[in-house]
């Protein structure tokens, strides 16, 4: 009778940690913020009959990729499926809950279950979400003042889509071709290849095929709001530690050997330190060469040392960050400078800062990375570990050719099919009463007296 009455145990599901869990959907809320802060930092920028056209095209990046990750990019970015693209299996979500773990068994490696342990998947989603928002609104700095709202628009769509899914999936997703779990073991802590190589490439070829706007090079404006752009970098600077100290994905210690880790921490103090050593290393270089250190300076550095130390702030130390800010800030400085000499009309210097940025930070993510920082990264080259700079050369390259050969084929397709510029009348007269009918500073044209 004992046999009979005898009930098999239950185990209840991990449950997700409170810690973990508010500290991810914080740092989501900081990413966020970016975007906002992105769209006055390139307002700030463009003339001011261009400046409610400029934070819309960072605004409504919050709107398309806010819909289309839930629909199906983060599906193609992050479920099991081939090396270089995820499956449909959670499109619209579909078995995206709460749960923890388990949610990638059954695809290889068999050792990986799951993102982040513990924290709820659709925190883990709606983090990467923020990634997949702000990072097509970085490539509307190179077609400011000329591209059609609508273009732009669709542009968004397909490139969130077919470039940034399968980089993401890539880099890191379960499976993915270059990345840690099961991959090459290209590092990438936070989107050096897939984020800023991805958006400053593409913004490049952007550039060149839509053409330069009416005014470039000879009648060229100086930024109409500088204040603008200190507050869209500070912005920048205030989300970029949920960007980057948010993608340890726990505020946990840990250990590597007989150290003891904490790589939320160490990816805080790394991307403080990288944006302060680029600020200062610009402000010396514009002091140096030009005469006089700049406001607009301050902040382009600022956002060159932020880039620079996203692939690798939760494997470096605070002494390799100095040097990862120093370097990247003196790398895009002179390459702004050769934009220039080139004549290509990136027009707020999108590739220069994200694209050669995230490249140099790259490289270097691949010389200065530690275990002793991150057990879960790979030694870098003065580490012996020479190898590592060959593996990211090659993630380097793919995400070059992918940014740039599908930038340029969606980019041929929306001109052969709803244009790419606006008229030139329209260009001249101002983005904002053409393609938003209104102003950002009631002038222009709202003040005019009636008859």
């Amino acid at each position: 009778m004992g046999n009979a009455f005898a009930q098999t145990p239950t185990v209840a599901p991990p449950t997700a940690d409170t810690g973990d869990t508010a500290f991810m959907l914080i740092s989501a809320a900081l990413v966020l913020l970016m975007t906002p802060g992105l769209a006055f930092f390139y307002g700030g920028f463009v003339r001011s009959r261009n400046i409610l056209n400029t934070l819309m095209m960072s605004f409504v990046l919050m709107a398309i990729v806010g819909v289309t990750w839930i629909l199906w990019g983060y599906s193609l970015s992050f479920a099991p499926g081939l090396p270089f693209i995820g499956g449909l299996q959670w499109f619209g979500l579909n078995g995206v809950g709460l749960e923890t773990t388990d949610y990638l068994k059954g695809s290889n490696p068999a050792e990986v279950v799951s993102y982040a342990g513990t924290i709820p998947h659709q925190a883990f989603t709606i983090y990467q979400a923020m990634f997949a928002i702000i990072t097509p609104a970085l490539i509307s700095g190179a077609i400011a003042e000329r591209m059609s709202f609508r273009a732009y628009s669709l542009f968004v769509l397909l490139w969130s889509t077919f470039i940034y899914a399968p980089l993401a999936h890539m880099v890191w997703a379960k499976g993915g071709f270059l990345g840690l779990y099961g991959g090459l073991g290209a590092l990438d802590f936070a989107g050096g290849t897939v984020v800023h190589i991805s958006s400053g490439v593409s913004a490049l070829v952007a550039a060149i095929v839509l053409g330069p706007r009416k005014t470039h090079p000879d009648r060229l404006s100086p930024p109409h709001n500088v204040p603008f752009i200190l507050l869209g970098a500070g912005l920048l600077w205030f989300g970029w530690f949920g960007f980057n100290a948010g993608s340890a994905l726990s505020v946990a210690s840990g250990t590597s050997g007989n150290l003891v880790t904490n790589v939320a921490t160490t990816a805080f103090v790394a991307t403080n330190t990288s944006a302060a050593a680029a600020t200062l290393m610009w402000l010396i270089l514009e002091a140096v060469l030009r005469g006089k250190p700049t406001a607009v300076g301050a902040a382009t550095g600022a956002v060159a040392g932020l880039v620079g130390i996203t692939p690798a702030a939760g494997f470096v130390t605070p002494l390799s960050a100095i040097l990862i800010g120093f370097i990247t800030a003196f790398v895009c400085f002179y390459a702004i400078s050769f934009k220039h000499k080139l004549e290509i009309d990136d027009a707020l210097d999108t590739f220069p800062v994200h694209g050669v940025g995230g490249t140099v930070g790259a490289i270097l993510t691949a010389i200065f990375a530690t275990t002793q920082v991150n057990g879960a990264g790979k030694e870098g080259v003065l580490r012996g570990n020479f190898g590592e700079l060959g593996v990211e050369l090659l993630a380097i390259a793919i995400a070059y050719v992918i940014a740039g050969v599908g930038t340029w084929i969606i980019l041929k397709v929306i001109d052969a099919t709803v244009g790419l510029r606006v008229k030139e009348e329209a260009e001249l007269q101002g983005m904002d009463i053409n393609e938003h009918g209104e102003e950002g500073y009631n002038s222009e044209f709202g003040d005019r007296p009636t008859q």
